[in-house]
């Protein structure tokens, strides 16, 4: 498996990113993992990767992200909204994962007919869903 760039966790939850966290460092696909607690957060990450200096070194284009749905200051809704008016530039090839605790049907089949959207995977993310995500979106 080849390894990718940057993995970018949107979520207010921090238990849920400290095992997420664990599993992707496991998983060793990636140098560098970023934390973000909402989507204003994301946004501002985006809209500056590949730019400016960040203790060590610049940010990195994502090409993986984890969105939580229900977060304060801007949801993974609203981040979806906004991702898509993003330039080629801050979105990159980035796939969109919603990664959610949300047992309603009506979000997975809301988040599958956004654009943004990539796929959609219940918390708490595991080992075997990380690959299945990477064998999908990620193959050589």
């Amino acid at each position: 498996m080849k390894k990718i760039n940057s993995v970018l966790l949107i979520d207010d939850d921090k238990a849920t990113n400290f095992i997420t966290k664990m599993i992707i460092k496991k998983a060793a696909i990636t140098d560098h993992i970023e934390i973000v607690l909402n989507g204003q957060e994301a946004l501002d990450y985006l809209k500056n990767s590949g730019k400016f200096e960040k203790n060590d070194g610049i940010f990195p284009q994502p090409m993986l992200i984890f969105l939580d749905i229900n977060m304060p200051v801007m949801d993974g809704w609203e981040f979806a909204e906004v991702f898509d008016t993003l330039t080629p530039d801050q979105k990159g090839d980035a796939k969109v994962i919603m990664l959610t605790s949300s047992l309603n049907p009506d979000d997975k089949e809301r988040a599958l007919k956004l654009p943004a959207i990539t796929d959609f995977q219940s918390k708490i993310l595991t080992t075997e869903a990380l690959q299945i995500i990477l064998d999908q979106y990620f193959k050589e």
